[in-house]
């Protein structure tokens, strides 16, 4: 039995508890330093342990002996928990957006010798391995289009919106540069930018960038396709509100009070759907060509206890991701992205079948 140190105990780390404990592999012990997230989490854990300093040096002394880490701590302490875990001598495994962060998870995996796997998530993660799946099925790549949404399955506010998820990853995506790949050239594109729309099962959506989404997959393409990019999935005239309140009210520069008024005026739901839309254009055989790969996956009430969809998705896909490795799918050291994951791989895992067995548009194998 593989012994996971869970740092973090919010909706999607009591989820990853819960999956790991229940498939009798993982001992899993919690890590966090709310002391009230030890009864959400004592029938899915080995141990709780509360964690009163999120610093390298307490965080390495906490992990010490664990044979991996999976981190669920906001973003802005992914690089102090990679650290941490490389000087503990433990996998590491995260769900990381920040472009920043992965880059200084890149540089530490340099020489290491255990796996250091950030961005196991949804998007970034899932989303990237379905894009590259796709894109391996083509002589020569046009464009790659990812797209993704975690949505209210019932949006009653001007936003359409409800907090599904972290809102500091939230706002993060919102402000940061964006990567993607225009007419062969990497390049940075502003948030809330290049506004699209678009129908599904008879639904309008808008789609605008953010940032992170794309994951590593901007440099693993680059110099393979023309045109790459990954935006945001919302109900329309959500970016256009959101653009007032970053960039014409200037919230962008104070995003401790745009985090505390959504987290005061947007309820949070457990009822929501995610979802995936992955467009591919290219030349098979010499005619051009268009692959789609398309999921909605919604919530989960049964089993006695609810998940949200946000909350099944990302935390199957960071299980995945470290049941893939303990059984040696993956490779054993260094820092490995999410497009090393082979799609038909990931969909047989029985963490991954969520996205195989979850109410769906159409079947890709």
């Amino acid at each position: 039995m593989k012994k996971i140190a869970l740092l973090g105990a919010g909706h999607i780390g009591q989820t990853i508890a819960r999956l790991l404990h229940d498939s009798g592999d993982y001992q899993v012990t919690v890590f966090d330093r709310n002391a009230k997230s030890h009864a959400v989490v004592r029938d899915h854990a080995h141990a709780f342990v509360e964690l009163s300093h999120h610093d390298t040096g307490s965080l390495q002394r906490a992990v010490a002996g664990f044979d991996a880490v999976v981190n669920a701590l906001p973003y802005t302490m992914a690089t102090s928990a990679a650290t941490a875990a490389v000087a503990a001598g433990c996998h590491y495994f995260d769900l990381t957006e920040d472009v920043a962060a992965t880059h200084a998870i890149a540089q530490l995996a340099q020489g290491a010798s255990t796996v250091l796997m950030p961005q196991c998530g949804l998007a970034p993660g899932f989303i990237a391995i379905a894009a590259h799946h796709l894109a391996a099925a083509f002589d020569q790549v046009d464009s790659v289009k990812m797209r993704v949404g975690a949505l209210p399955a019932f949006p009653t506010n001007s936003l359409k919106y409800n907090l599904t998820w972290s809102v500091d990853g939230l706002i993060n995506e919102y402000c940061q540069p964006c990567e993607a790949i225009r007419d062969g050239v990497r390049l940075s594109v502003q948030p809330l930018e290049d506004l699209e729309h678009f129908s599904l099962d008879g639904v309008e959506y808008e789609a605008f960038n953010t940032s992170g989404g794309l994951g590593t997959l901007c440099e693993t393409l680059a110099g393979h396709v023309r045109d790459l990019d990954y935006k945001s999935v919302r109900y329309p005239g959500h970016g256009a509100l959101m653009k007032v309140l970053l960039n014409e009210l200037r919230l962008k520069d104070d995003q401790e009070t745009i985090k505390t008024i959504l987290k005061r005026a947007i309820p949070s739901t457990l009822q929501d759907v995610v979802l995936i839309f992955v467009v591919v254009n290219g030349l098979r055989a010499g005619v051009l060509t268009q692959e789609v790969f398309a999921r909605k996956i919604f919530a989960e009430r049964n089993n006695g206890h609810s998940a949200s969809a946000i909350q099944i998705t990302t935390a199957s896909a960071v299980c995945a991701a470290v049941d893939m490795f303990f059984a040696k799918q993956l490779p054993q050291r260094g820092f490995v992205r999410q497009e090393q994951i082979a799609l038909p791989d990931f969909l047989a895992n029985r963490f991954g079948q969520v996205y195989a067995h979850s109410t769906h548009i159409e079947s890709l194998s």
